[in-house]
């Protein structure tokens, strides 16, 4: 897996101060992306041990509230297994801390009620490792930059953590 780009110090991607990290490679395409860039799998630079210290660094101070994980896209199959590994590591290293990710797969989609690539043998472990989920496509038409945390109307902002405790869709409220 690679990592297009690191920003420490974020307030744009996730409630707080955070840390936002965009992986690298994403097949949805969709018209007017902001980050066209990291549709490339193999854009921006290896998720070794030197990129995971950066970030594990930059979120230490304690006025950091977390990291958000972008693209790319979080959920396709191919980043899956390292996202899984490191958010492990990450919850136990900093277990007051939040993880927001951004998908463009539905909730659905990522839990397999949905068909489609994202559902894998481990997509419901990474799932379960966040905190907030934005997901959804991003739709060009449906654009408004008025809206908190997403792009489009139609992406929500759910609370994982409750959606998966209430077995139903639970949007964040802050």
């Amino acid at each position: 897996m690679n990592i297009a780009e690191i920003k420490t110090n974020d307030i744009a991607n996730g409630e707080g101060v955070r840390t936002s990290v965009f992986v690298s490679g994403c097949r949805h395409r969709c018209p007017d992306c902001f980050n066209e860039i990291a549709w490339d799998f193999s854009y921006g630079r290896a998720f070794d041990d030197e990129v995971k210290k950066e970030i594990t660094d930059s979120v230490k101070p304690s006025w950091i509230a977390g990291i958000s994980v972008l693209g790319g896209e979080p959920f396709e199959p191919e980043n899956q297994r390292e996202l899984l590994d490191f958010l492990k590591e990450f919850k136990k290293a900093f277990p007051g801390k939040t993880i927001w990710c951004y998908s463009g797969f539905t909730f659905e989609e990522i839990i397999g009620r949905e068909k489609s690539r994202a559902y894998t043998d481990i997509s419901l472990e990474l799932l379960s490792l966040l905190d907030v989920l934005v997901d959804g496509r991003f739709v060009k038409e449906l654009k408004k930059i008025t809206l908190k945390f997403r792009g489009s109307e139609n992406q929500r902002v759910i609370d994982v953590q409750k959606t998966l405790r209430e077995n139903k869709i639970v949007l964040y409220l802050n």
